[in-house]
């Protein structure tokens, strides 16, 4: 916060020393103008002693030299001329008033800005610090809490698929197990759950999909006959029992869902293709 404000302190001084002279003081004949105006009477001196050598010399003769100084006065007052107008209507009275008005309005009109289109919590230090990752020993330590909450006060689903999920993320199938168990009145009723609840009785079993996992999986496809876990662990269960036209018809039914060319969409068409040549 404090390095913003002084980065911000400082543009607005920079921007006034640009904007404030001009109003406070009246605008100054520009510098250019007077440069030119000095270059045009040095080129008239060197020109007219340039006609005053050359009649000494004789080589130009009185009448002549009159009227090319003459020449050179009118040329010069042309231009003289226009350069004094446009240095007098380039000047204007002070404007102090819209000077202070600017001087005011410039930090608060920033502020409102910057809380608008800007991101005012990337001032906060407590916002933008990096948050704690939570050690491993920290996660096992909030499971175990929550599984001796568990015990003490058994009758919450909702608290068993939380403890479910995270011993399967854990890698813990077994107590996983268990926790889906008392959670089965939430997970009948979700897809997503029973195809988990699936697949963490094949990894603990280490007997693949045969059984409970399959009859959770066919629970599941009747809630959504669309849904791509599902599909696949239907399919996997197929190869599984040796019904390759149960298994092509569930992996085909899943490749329009999959990203064209990614591992899985390659997996499947493998795996479609091996059932195929099984014929």
């Amino acid at each position: 916060m404090t390095q913003f404000a002084l980065f911000a302190t400082l543009l607005i001084v920079v921007v006034a020393a640009f904007i404030l002279p001009p109003l406070w003081l009246g605008l100054r004949a520009p510098k250019a103008r007077a440069d030119r105006k000095t270059a045009n009477l040095a080129i008239f001196r060197d020109q007219l002693a340039e006609l005053e050598r050359e009649k000494a010399e004789g080589s130009l003769a009185d009448g002549d030299f009159e009227q090319a100084r003459q020449e050179l006065q009118r040329r010069l007052l042309d231009e003289v001329e226009p350069a004094a107008s446009e240095s007098a209507t380039a000047s204007h009275a002070p404007s102090r008033k819209t000077a202070i008005a600017l001087l005011l309005l410039l930090p608060i009109l920033g502020l409102t800005g910057y809380s608008i289109l800007g991101n005012p919590q990337a001032l906060d230090p407590e916002q933008t610090a990096p948050k704690p990752q939570m050690t491993q020993e920290q996660i096992e330590g909030m499971v175990a809490k929550l599984a001796e909450r568990l015990k003490a006060n058994p009758d919450d689903p909702k608290g068993w698929l939380m403890l479910a999920r995270s011993y399967k993320s854990m890698g813990r199938y077994a107590e996983a197990v268990e926790a889906f168990d008392k959670a089965e009145a939430v997970v009948n009723e979700e897809p997503d759950l029973l195809a988990a609840y699936a697949e963490t009785i094949a990894m603990a079993a280490g007997k693949g999909l045969k059984g409970k996992p399959t009859q959770l999986v066919e629970k599941a496809l009747k809630l959504d006959p669309k849904h791509a876990h599902s599909l696949f662990l239907a399919g996997a269960a197929a190869m599984e029992r040796g019904d390759s036209k149960q298994g092509i018809a569930y992996w085909e039914a899943l490749l329009p869902q999959v990203e064209p060319g990614s591992d899985i969409d390659q997996m499947l068409r493998s795996g479609i293709d091996k059932m195929k040549a099984g014929k």
